[in-house]
């Protein structure tokens, strides 16, 4: 019995062996891989023709029971077209398939060849669905191994658990005050490294030196930023900064704010306190118009409409004023009192092609304010002033990097439903160390 053995990269290459050698009606009894080459074992046509019926049944389908009734041995088709449009019988294609197991893969026009099966491309969706379970899987095994070498920070550095529940108190994120204390040096003692941790949050913290920034210099300022973050009220202490500097005449008012009742009416009244006209526009031709006509005037501030960071006015607004022929300065009001996820997506929302700086509002009325200044950090935003109240003008001042620090730590969180346990830090660790892989926390921060 004369079986053939041919060996090669790929199956095309096999078969076109097979084929040269034995034939176009050669009978192929068995393949498989072997070392990342492809086996395939055959017999010519004369050869199984001369054995008897049992045993050529027993060569073609060994995995079978004998049966009565000897069935059709598969087959090469009698003509080949081309080296690259080999034609087999579909029951062969089946064999050959299933022994193999190799994924079928339609071709564009709806068929299928056995060579095509073999060597068509892996499917676009499928290897995102292998790629998302790598990357699931990756993560899962860093935060178990950070969740580990955690614990074991904490037993042998027991300073450094106490620094992350100080700053995870002052409402700084998680990943954040991870970061910081896996850089924190042998400091010795508690105070020390608390000291070096402030250090480097000044370092970090962008604020405005004096005044001369904004209302010397003069030019067009926008205040933006969600509903109810005190947008009306800070331009109107701002406008009262630049009366009592350069005088009303030097001083123009606008208004965007056409949606929310007595919006108009409430920067009105504290422009006619202060001397100013207020101007009011809908939209980007009318700002245009207005800036055109106030362009005589030293200092600008526009009073912007509230809009959530979720609806999709905010890019309007933002394409609004930056449409103009005169530039707009942006700043964005963030509220002290939201969590630090609702301002990250504020910042998100409201970024556009940048933003010059923001302004804390609302420093009054927060429980802990580290969660807004953990995003000026991160976010590299300018500070231009904070307020804490509704005085005009005498609640807004200008941002000071020592003194807001400084109050993050006295404001810190001292009831025990948000202390966190010495158990609970490991997880929350885990949780952390994504964003830190990330980027979004530690490459920010600069220790030097």
């Amino acid at each position: 019995m004369n079986v053939r053995k041919f060996t090669a990269n790929t199956s095309r290459e096999a078969l076109r062996m097979l084929r040269d050698a034995l034939g176009a009606d050669a009978v192929i009894l068995s393949n498989r891989n072997v070392g990342g080459k492809v086996e395939i074992l055959a017999m010519a046509d004369e050869a199984i023709n001369s054995i008897a019926p049992d045993a050529a049944d027993a060569l073609a389908m060994p995995e079978m029971q004998p049966i009565p009734q000897v069935p059709q041995v598969p087959r090469f088709a009698p003509r080949f077209q081309n080296e690259d449009a080999v034609s087999l019988h579909r029951p062969l294609e089946r064999q050959v398939e299933r022994s193999m197991n190799v994924p079928t893969f339609k071709s564009q026009t709806g068929a299928s060849s056995f060579a095509s099966d073999i060597e068509a491309p892996v499917n676009a969706n499928e290897l995102n669905d292998v790629m998302s379970e790598i990357r699931a899987m990756r993560s899962m095994l860093e935060s178990q191994l950070a969740e580990i070498s955690w614990t074991q920070t904490q037993k042998r550095q027991p300073q450094k658990a106490e620094i992350l529940r100080e700053l995870l108190a002052t409402g700084f994120s998680a990943s954040l005050s991870r970061y910081l204390v896996e850089k924190l040096p042998e400091t010795g003692k508690l105070e020390n490294g608390l000291d070096w941790v402030k250090n480097v949050l000044v370092r970090n913290l962008s604020t405005i030196d004096n005044e001369n920034e904004m209302l010397e210099k003069g030019g067009v300022y926008a205040l933006v930023g969600p509903t109810g973050v005190g947008k009306t009220t800070t331009t109107a202490k701002l406008a009262a900064r630049c009366v009592m500097r350069h005088g009303p005449s030097k001083l123009a008012l606008i208004t965007t704010d056409g949606y929310r009742i007595g919006g108009f009416e409430q920067l009105r009244i504290y422009g006619k306190i202060l001397g100013v006209m207020v101007h009011a526009v809908k939209d980007e031709a009318d700002l245009r118009i207005a800036l055109s006509e106030l362009k005589n005037k030293h200092t600008v501030l526009i009073d912007t409409v509230g809009v959530s960071q979720r609806d999709k006015m905010v890019t309007e607004q933002v394409a609004m004023l930056s449409g103009t022929d005169t530039p707009v300065k942006r700043l964005l009001c963030l509220n002290a009192t939201s969590t630090g996820e609702t301002l990250s997506e504020v910042v998100r929302a409201y970024q556009g092609n940048g933003l010059a700086g923001c302004i804390l509002t609302k420093l009054d009325e927060a429980a802990t304010i580290g969660g807004a200044l953990d995003i000026a950090i991160r976010q590299k935003l300018m500070v231009y002033y904070i307020a804490s109240g509704q005085r005009v003008p005498e609640d807004l001042h200008i941002a000071n990097k020592l003194y807001l620090i400084d109050r993050a730590f006295k404001l810190k969180r001292e009831t025990a439903a948000f202390r966190y346990l010495d158990e609970e830090l490991p997880l929350l660790m885990a949780g952390a160390v994504s964003a830190q892989a990330s980027g979004r926390a530690g490459q920010e921060v600069s220790l030097g």
